[in-house]
């Protein structure tokens, strides 16, 4: 039996979404410990059996760290109980405080552990238990706050996404030129992002008249923005579909020629997999800045560019977006280029790792190569011209 613990957003959910599916296909069985956020997520885990369990978030005051602990403790007692009934082989961590009490919890009662890193920057869960763990899989060559002890059991797998996205990287790029309808998908995660509903739209509207004219946009937005944020595009007569929460991104992405989005782990990985050049904002109160490390390695190939929240602009977004329509062969290329950093097998490489795990393997011992990219890869912003 495999136990996937992730909870809160999409970021932990969807690469845990995606395992699921190789393993079962692979006659695995396997069950979710997630949160009631985790829960709540649409069209994920469907047929697989969930288990809400207490998780505490540590942080605030000592009230805060006496309640987080209580939570953390019941839900550790909850997974060893499961982990008895159903004779867990070995538990997949995702980060973030609702998978703690799940991993602890396999610790204690020796059933061996893997932790996937989705971000360029080890999480703090991660680093709290990265010394029991049997195997570190992550979805950067560099990784931020990685003990050099720990490399020995590093996988370099890439961040998993759904197959229908993993399949438009194999699909050409959509014909773009001086005169064809330029499509931007906004994205700000599961939980939807105000700076891109507070800019995009009325960067949009200062657009050259004759590029105004040939948008489509696809944007989610926060429930509480969505009807100001409409009221905008229509004022503009700019198409625009807007919605809450994207359930068919593979098919927006596949339509999308640019993409404006936070730079969050599953964005990015579904970026490179799909080869979609972006225009990247990364969320500057994200834990430890992680998101801008996220950014660096796409842009610093080329397919993205970044802009820090504190620049971004009506007037920055639309210079970028000019820039980039004006040059379709650029935006083709750097297509291209966010392509050449994606890791398209990653939801098979990881279900290899966790059988290897599972039946008493060692994880690929990538430290050596991994070593000397550990340091933090130096800050880029733009696609080259």
């Amino acid at each position: 039996m495999v136990f996937l613990a992730a909870g809160g957003t999409g970021g932990h959910m969807v690469p845990a979404h995606a395992l699921a599916g190789e393993l079962r296909a692979r006659g695995h069985r396997v069950q979710l410990i997630t949160d009631e956020r985790g829960a709540k997520i649409p069209g994920l885990f469907e047929g697989i059996e969930r288990h809400i369990l207490p998780a505490g978030r540590l942080g605030g005051g000592l009230l805060s760290y006496l309640k987080a602990g209580r939570a953390v403790l019941a839900g550790r007692r909850q997974a060893r109980l499961l982990y008895r009934k159903f004779r867990a082989d070995v538990v997949v961590g995702f980060g973030g405080y609702p998978a703690f009490p799940a991993l602890l919890a396999a610790s204690s009662a020796k059933v061996p552990t893997i932790l996937h890193e989705q971000n360029a920057l080890l999480g703090r869960v991660n680093r709290l238990l990265a010394g029991d763990a049997a195997a570190i899989a992550t979805a950067y060559a560099a990784v931020e706050r990685l003990k050099p002890a720990y490399l020995d059991k590093v996988a370099l797998v890439g961040n998993p996404v759904r197959e229908s996205v993993a399949r438009l990287g194999e699909m050409p790029y959509p014909p773009f030129d001086e005169t064809s309808p330029l499509k931007i998908l906004v994205t700000g995660g599961s939980q939807g992002a105000s700076i891109l509903s507070d800019i995009v739209p009325s960067g949009l509207g200062t657009l050259s008249p004759s590029l105004r004219l040939r948008l489509q946009v696809v944007q989610q937005c926060r429930p509480d923005e969505i009807n100001r944020v409409r009221a905008i595009y229509t004022s503009l007569r700019i198409p625009a579909e807007l919605s809450t929460y994207i359930e068919d991104m593979p098919a927006k992405l596949e339509d999308a020629h640019l993409v404006i989005a936070r730079a969050g782990a599953s964005t990015i990985a579904e970026l490179t997999a799909a080869g979609r050049p972006a225009i990247l904002v990364p969320l500057p109160s994200a834990a430890d800045d992680h998101q801008t490390v996220n950014a660096r390695e796409i842009a610093a190939a080329g397919g993205a560019r970044m802009i820090r929240q504190a620049e971004f602009t009506h007037e920055a977004l639309a210079r970028q977006i000019e820039a980039l329509a004006e040059d379709p062969q650029g935006l083709a290329n750097a297509a291209a280029r966010a392509l050449s950093v994606g890791h398209p097998h990653a939801t098979r490489d990881l279900a290899d790792l966790v059988e290897r795990i599972a039946g008493g393997g060692s994880p690929l011992l990538v430290g050596p190569a991994l070593e000397a990219r550990i340091t933090s890869a130096a800050p880029a912003n733009g696609i080259p011209a």
